[in-house]
């Protein structure tokens, strides 16, 4: 089976970049979008184990892209964890109500965000 395959997307390069290494040292696979049709043209590609991604992306929101990875009978089961400078309570009821399976805001605490994540690995694992 090989390590589990995470989507980051975000427009941040250098956050890209952190999460890419941080991840790849605890023996993930990444893939990276910057923008919300990258994103779209990496879902139809392979379906990722996780997805991390901001809301705030060019060409397609991130509320977009998750509303239709929700929509998808490919996706609809990845877990996506929103890691968005919006700190709104609207933003997070809204991220959530189209089936975000956790919400961190920026800045973040990166072994938090590790922990969250292997936590719904773990879940859809089963």
């Amino acid at each position: 089976m090989g390590s589990a395959l995470i989507l980051i997307c975000d427009q941040d390069s250098l956050l890209t970049e952190v999460l890419d290494y941080q991840l790849g040292h605890r023996g993930y696979r990444t893939a990276i979008a910057h923008d919300g049709e990258r994103a779209l043209a990496l879902l139809g590609e392979e379906v990722p184990d996780g997805v991390i991604m901001e809301t705030i992306l060019p060409v397609h929101d991130g509320h977009e892209i998750l509303r239709r990875i929700r929509e998808s009978d490919r996706l609809k089961d990845v877990p996506v964890i929103i890691l968005s400078a919006r700190k709104q309570d609207r933003d997070i009821v809204e991220a959530f109500e189209l089936g975000a399976s956790d919400y961190v805001t920026k800045p973040f605490i990166l072994e938090e965000l590790m922990a969250r994540l292997a936590r719904l690995l773990r879940e859809r694992a089963g």
